[in-house]
């Protein structure tokens, strides 16, 4: 389990979509307090980034800090912000030099300065990259997104009757990154907690009772491996979908 050998090179879905949790459930397990879960988890995206680029993923995104984790202890919610910013600043070199971009979803204004500043500087330096691009959703839900693209589109002034799904996409955080193909969650959990709910209509979901900071580079294979044994239908019944297949 876990070997890059066995996976489908030509079935690589295009984007990936992570909700990294168990962090504070691993740290108590070990008797430390949340954030040292959230530390230890730093080496999870790396493993995790490492391993998407091998397989040629195009997008990565990872559910770093929802609007509702603004709710948790203050200390914890300081915590997580300077280590936002340490790791963002300890992180973009070796980003740049491997062809990352770096970009954001979410109500980036409600983030602390610094950490808003040293995330811009971060996207600005990696802008031009061609690699894989690395997406945290910070300080985002599901549910902001659709409302604010509802916001936008009203003030806007289009009708009621012009308003279609692909109008709705363009005032997305997303409306230039193609829906993930594939979401997996860690720690054991099976609920989707508010992340890209539009975006995953027709995702395959992927979960593994794996904390996050155990998470590594072989459990991404393993997810894509899961991923390649099932057929992906639209709608469609599998006598069509064998009808296409056969007609290409």
């Amino acid at each position: 389990m876990g070997e890059i050998e066995g996976i489908d090179q030509n079935n690589i879905p295009q984007h990936v979509a992570i909700i990294m949790d168990g962090n504070g459930r691993w740290a108590r397990e070990k008797g430390q307090e949340r954030i040292f879960g959230h530390f230890n988890g730093v080496e999870s995206v790396r493993s995790a980034l490492k391993g998407a680029r091998k397989l040629g993923v195009n997008y990565l995104t990872l559910y770093a800090f929802s609007t509702e984790n603004w709710n948790r202890p203050q200390e914890e919610v300081a915590a997580l912000m300077d280590l936002l910013v340490q790791t963002i600043v300890d992180e973009v070199s070796e980003l740049d030099q491997n062809d990352v971009r770096l970009r954001a979803i979410g109500a980036l204004d409600s983030l602390p300065p610094k950490a808003k500043l040293q995330l811009e500087a971060a996207m600005e330096r990696t802008a031009s990259n061609k690699g894989i691009q690395l997406v945290l959703a910070l300080s985002y839900s599901a549910r902001w997104e659709i409302v604010e693209a509802v916001r936008s589109i009203v003030a806007s002034g289009v009708k009621a009757n012009e308003i279609d799904e692909e109008l709705i996409t363009k005032h997305l955080t997303t409306q230039d990154i193609p829906d993930p193909e594939l979401m997996i969650r860690t720690s054991g959990e099976q609920r989707i907690s508010n992340f890209l709910l539009w975006q995953i209509a027709y995702a395959e979901l992927y979960f593994t009772p794996k904390f996050w900071p155990d998470f590594r580079e072989s459990d991404l294979y393993d997810a894509i491996k899961a991923y390649q044994q099932r057929q992906r239908r639209f709608g469609k019944t599998a006598e069509q979908i064998t009808l296409t297949n056969e007609e290409k």
